[in-house]
């Protein structure tokens, strides 16, 4: 008999999946839908996967209250190709970023190949520490979008609201999607690497609104125009089948949970209890990210120098605590914590936090 041993898992990405999802994939790998055939056997042109396909999109439509005028479509190459591909396809006169944190920095420079591009507001000079208040905001004449991130994993800070701007809003949600309700008609397209919070690393999610679509530049090759992925359905070509059949169970499995406004409810109490555990510390933990722009998804804290931090990771790896180590260009330590890691992963954090403090 097997006898399985599951860690605690903060990786940031890809991350922890949900457990009974898991089982579930596991269960029917060999034999999807009684087709006979393995998930990652059967044809992306086959009736098996178009109703596969369609049951995602009708779920996430459901648990996001995606409005009519909006089209879900499915991509690969991640959110590096994604920084690639608003510019190309929206950007013609001028691009405005809310630069907060390493990942719209990335999209700010790549979008800038096909036009000018300028900061809308940042935190750059604070490390990356808070997110900036609306009234800081300065959107030039002939904007064309202002792009912002909701989520910015390495350095632990959330979009707590969504901010309001006269042109169209284009947002990269791939370290908090479906963590939390939005109102997706306050932005007009929306896209999310699923390898946080719901699939393996492979696809990436997109919500375009029509009117921004017809927006869209013409002249561009086939895998960079949005309007391909409208027009072909996701299936101009092969698209990435195990990932979407993965984020259709995810999607289920969500919905069984109760929905966003549940998910959003427990990851609350998730997160208050590692944050907790920093605060009681009396510095000996120091959070990176001001208090009203912490992360619901990533807790990011230093320890009070490089070698202890060293020592506060290997010890926590002893206690199957897996990948609590920063990122390299930040450094210091993160927890993420996304739907699937559970409340007791959390509060065996905080409890070997407040041991380890103890003992130095």
């Amino acid at each position: 008999m097997i006898i399985l041993e599951r860690v605690y898992n903060f990786n940031a990405g890809p991350s922890a999946m949900p457990l009974d999802v898991l089982k579930e994939v596991q269960a029917e790998f060999l034999d999807f839908n009684h087709t006979g055939m393995s998930i990652v056997e059967i044809s992306h042109r086959s009736a098996a996967y178009q109703d596969m396909q369609d049951d995602t999109i009708a779920v996430l439509k459901r648990l996001m209250h995606i409005p009519e005028g909006y089209h879900v479509i499915f991509m690969q190459g991640g959110g590096s190709m994604q920084f690639l591909m608003h510019g190309a396809n929206f950007l013609k006169t001028r691009g405005g970023y809310l630069n907060t944190g390493v990942w719209s920095d990335k999209a700010m420079k790549a979008a800038s190949y096909y036009g000018e591009v300028y900061e809308v507001a940042s935190s750059k000079e604070d490390h990356f520490s808070y997110i900036p208040d609306e009234s800081t905001f300065t959107v030039k004449d002939g904007t064309d979008y202002v792009y912002m991130t909701s989520n910015n994993t390495i350095h632990g800070t959330e979009w707590k609201t969504f901010p309001h701007v006269d042109v169209p809003l284009i947002c990269d949600m791939s370290s908090d999607f479906l963590s939390r309700p939005v109102d997706v008609s306050q932005f007009d397209y929306i896209y999310a690497g699923v390898q946080k919070n719901v699939g393996p690393a492979g696809v990436v999610v997109g919500i375009i609104k029509d009117d921004m679509l017809q927006k869209a530049r013409e002249n561009l090759p086939a895998m960079l125009s949005y309007r391909t992925f409208v027009e072909h359905d996701s299936t101009y070509n092969t698209p990435p089948v195990f990932c979407i059949y993965f984020v259709n169970r995810v999607l289920h499995w969500i919905e069984n949970q109760g929905g966003l406004q549940a998910i959003q409810k427990r990851n609350e109490k998730k997160a208050a209890i590692v944050y907790d555990a920093i605060d009681r510390s009396q510095g000996f933990y120091t959070g990176h990210a001001t208090k009203d722009s912490r992360s619901l998804m990533n807790v990011t804290f230093n320890l009070g120098n490089a070698d202890l931090e060293k020592e506060f990771v290997a010890a926590g790896a002893r206690q199957n605590l897996i990948g609590i180590k920063g990122h390299r260009s930040l450094g210091g330590c993160r927890a993420s914590i996304y739907n699937a890691v559970t409340e007791e992963a959390c509060q065996a954090l905080a409890d070997f936090m407040d041991e380890f403090r103890k003992q130095h």
